[in-house]
């Protein structure tokens, strides 16, 4: 019986990717969300004297690293 070669031995071009999972879809919506200008392309409601525009902003940056935690912890073996 054959021994199986180690990872080193083998070409790179050879291995197979094992990173295919479905919680990878959830990182379009950090991507697709910001591109959807109607949600925030608006002066009101002001917080703290700031526009929609900018405060939306922010929570965009937090709905793309929630996004991503949740995706690398689902994924992370």
């Amino acid at each position: 019986m054959a021994e199986p070669e180690s990872p080193e031995a083998v070409p790179a071009e050879t291995i197979k990717r094992t990173d295919h999972s479905s919680w990878n879809w959830l990182l379009l919506i950090p991507i697709v969300v910001p591109l959807l200008t109607p949600i925030y392309n608006h002066d009101s409601p002001r917080l703290w004297g700031f526009p929609a525009f900018y405060w939306i902003q922010f929570l965009f940056i937090l709905l793309g690293v929630t996004t991503t935690s949740i995706v690398y912890r689902m994924t992370r073996r």
